[in-house]
């Protein structure tokens, strides 16, 4: 287990699509361990492999409380709930600022665990706001995409501040 580098915003790896899993071996279960790894070390509540570079369909998702993370390999949304929540949202690769985004409350995912069994399961609140946030990453999808230009323009002024006084 290693901590790797997490890229940082406006690196263009975070707005590719990630590929998917095809054979869950060793190696990914090494990337599923550096990536827990990674996001305590961050510190993260979730973190996908496009975060530390590597374009490939890994998600590891760990709540507060929670005994051990929640990882999922090729993850997807099969079905969402009409009611929507806000909650405030960030990004490992964008420490220091986050705002307000809108999401499905509930959400169904379908994924396979590291032992390659296809899972499926119901998520709402924080947890199905992270599905949907990691998931987001996967294809491309930052999450300040989310917001209005208006926000988003105000949130990268004040990320790029943020930089220059920590440099």
């Amino acid at each position: 287990m290693a901590i790797r580098p997490i890229i940082r915003f406006p690196d263009p790896r975070l707005r590719q699509k990630a590929e998917l899993i095809v054979d869950i071996n060793d190696e990914i279960r090494a990337l599923a361990a550096d990536l827990t790894e990674t996001m305590h070390a961050a510190p993260g509540i979730g973190i996908t492999a496009p975060h530390i570079g590597v374009m490939r369909r890994l998600v590891v998702i760990q709540l507060e409380g929670d005994v051990k993370p929640h990882i999922s390999v090729n993850p997807e949304i099969v079905s969402s709930s009409a009611e929507m929540i806000r909650h405030m949202e960030g990004s490992v690769s964008m420490p220091g600022v986050n705002d307000e985004i809108e999401r499905h409350a509930r959400v169904r995912v379908r994924y396979r665990s590291l032992d390659n069994v296809e899972h499926e399961e119901a998520a709402e609140g924080l947890m199905a706001v992270c599905f949907q946030h990691e998931i987001d990453q996967l294809n491309g999808i930052f999450w300040i995409d989310r917001l209005s230009k208006l926000k988003r323009d105000r949130l990268i002024k004040r990320f790029d501040k943020l930089q220059r006084t920590r440099a």
